[in-house]
């Protein structure tokens, strides 16, 4: 799929709907949304790798839908963040990229008017683990000039996809999405083949080939396809652009533009892309960053396979 139709696609559902926004360089929509069940099931973390939750102030009055009666928008280094309200209280929620060194960090609150409210928040230090793995096609490891132009293409589909932002929040709590046990968990520093590559950005879960993978949450299919590195992929939308990633899959089951349920399956585990075995990897991103995902589960480890069933 290329990119002009990616974002045609997305124009067309923001014209559809009034309550899914674009957030990219183009095209900024500021929203302040009371969204207090979005805070609900989060948890504050605030390293690299994971959330910070920021105190921006009281909050304005909203109207009966929640929303606020003014535009209001947060910011983080230039990045638009999830502004919702949680008892009467403006708060920041941010994803903090793996990369960030920490120390810190400032949030601003922009008024309709344009007047600025800066906040500080401080990025704690945390060391993640190594891992090493051996794949045993060279090409995933180093691809081909022809691969690398591929690859290229899917790194800016990616930019397109991760700015999708829906307006208020869909999901109002996360559950594992496959059962089986962990393989890698977030963040670990990774080395392919005993070269350095990027850091973890999800969870490995093993399972079976062809086993079901469910939506953890509400939420909305905004991306679907085939990538290099990740194989067969479904991107979610959960709200104030919070949202999932699911990669290697053997099959996919739901379409773009399809909103789905909790429980709902979105497709099969499998082992495309570059993989050692099947498994599913499973990402949560906030911001268009990739956060640790135990931070929106109300458990550390998935269920056993008997206690993951299919919605009906």
């Amino acid at each position: 799929m290329s990119i002009s139709y990616q974002l045609a696609t997305m124009i067309r559902q923001c014209a559809r709907s009034a309550s899914f926004v674009l957030l990219s360089a183009g095209l900024f929509l500021p929203a302040f949304t009371g969204a207090a069940g979005f805070m609900d099931f989060i948890e504050a973390s605030p390293v690299p790798g994971g959330i910070a939750i920021i105190d921006l102030g009281p909050a304005p009055a909203s109207d009966t839908q929640g929303q606020s009666s003014t535009q209001m928008s947060a910011t983080w280094n230039d990045r638009p963040v999830a502004l919702v309200e949680q008892a009467g209280v403006l708060k920041a929620v941010v994803g903090i990229p793996l990369s960030v060194t920490p120390g810190m960090q400032s949030v601003t609150l922009t008024h309709p008017d344009g007047s600025r409210v800066t906040a500080h928040f401080e990025v704690l230090p945390f060391a993640y683990a190594e891992q090493r793995l051996t794949i045993t096609d060279k090409r995933k490891v180093n691809p081909e000039p022809l691969d690398m132009e591929r690859i290229t293409a899917e790194n800016k589909r990616l930019q397109v996809v991760k700015s999708y932002r829906a307006e208020r929040a869909i999901a109002d709590g996360f559950d594992w999405p496959l059962a089986g046990p962990v393989s890698s968990p977030f963040g670990l520093r990774r080395f392919f083949n005993d070269q350095a590559r990027r850091p973890h950005g999800g969870i490995d879960i093993a399972a079976a080939e062809g086993a079901p993978i469910l939506a953890p949450a509400d939420g909305i299919v905004i991306d679907s396809g085939e990538y290099f590195f990740n194989g067969k992929s479904v991107f979610l939308e959960h709200g104030l652009g919070l949202q999932t990633f699911y990669a290697h899959m053997s099959r996919i089951d739901v379409r773009e533009g399809e909103r789905v349920s909790r429980g709902q399956v979105l497709g099969a585990v499998g082992q495309t892309g570059r993989v050692t075995g099947p498994h599913l990897h499973w990402s949560v991103g906030l911001n268009g960053t990739w956060v640790n995902p135990l931070l929106v589960l109300s458990t550390d480890s998935p269920p056993a396979a008997e206690n993951l069933e299919p919605a009906r």
